[in-house]
């Protein structure tokens, strides 16, 4: 039986782990650049703003991307505070203008200092295996709240394990960081954080067609419920788990099955 849904999953990696799948999902935005900074703003942006219709998710970033004038590397360096303006009409279901602001004070706050937001991910003394990921996203957040600034209502928009949250978004852009592959989705521009230590964005399309194809024991669902996934998906593919996440996704959301 195992084997037989190892089969299957493989069988849908291969059919939508390329790059007609970029199109019509989030992972389309980073895309759009060239310039590492902007492929991980933008990254983190369309990952922290996906939830609803993934078709209003593209629209309000591209609108986001507009709004900094195209080059959202630039202009978070090098604007000056009047630009700021046009960004105050920019809003997504509960994400406004405080966090769009906050946003690009962060960003600017740490690419003073780093070349890449990866380091943001990096805590002093990181962890391997399994507990690595969930090391990163508890210090991401503490990092991402730590500037004097910070409005509390933007916290919510960046979970971490810690607060039980299954940090899908937050997983899904590691994802895009992270892994290396030949097929043009995802970027792999990263390397301390190994494929191998990913874990799965467990979202509703997700946990609903891994239960179908009981993967997933626990009730909740929550942070534990996605290492329990991404456990079972270790047992398939102990290297790169998590591109499973392009079968179990689209056998949601293409495939309602």
């Amino acid at each position: 039986m195992i084997e037989n849904i190892k089969a299957f999953l493989d069988s849908k990696v291969i059919q939508y782990n390329n790059p007609g799948f970029i199109k019509n999902d989030p992972v389309s935005i980073p895309h759009l650049f060239t310039k590492q900074q902007d492929i991980e703003i933008m990254g983190l942006w369309a990952a922290v703003l996906a939830w609803g219709q993934r078709v209003t998710i593209i629209n309000k970033c591209h609108e986001l991307v507009k709004l900094m004038d195209g080059a959202p590397y630039d202009f978070i360096m090098n604007h000056e505070e009047a630009d700021l303006k046009k960004l105050l009409q920019f809003k997504h279901r509960t994400f406004n203008d405080v966090d769009t602001l906050y946003f690009i004070s962060f960003f600017r706050h740490h690419y003073s200092k780093y070349e890449s937001l990866e380091s943001a991910f990096l805590p002093p003394n990181p962890l391997k295996g399994e507990l690595a990921v969930e090391q990163s996203l508890n210090y991401f957040r503490s990092y991402f709240i730590s500037l004097v600034d910070f409005p509390h209502r933007t916290k919510k928009h960046i979970s971490s394990p810690s607060q039980k949250s299954t940090c899908k978004r937050l997983n899904m852009f590691l994802r895009w960081m992270v892994r290396k592959d030949d097929c043009g989705v995802d970027f792999g521009i990263w390397s301390h954080i190994k494929p191998s230590e990913l874990i799965i964005p467990c979202d509703l399309h997700v946990d609903r067609v891994a239960r179908k194809l009981n993967l997933i024991t626990r009730k909740q669902t929550d942070w534990q419920t996605a290492v329990e996934l991404t456990e079972r998906l270790r047992e398939f593919d102990p290297v790169d788990p998590v591109k499973y996440d392009f079968a179990l996704f689209a056998l949601g959301i293409e495939e309602h099955f």
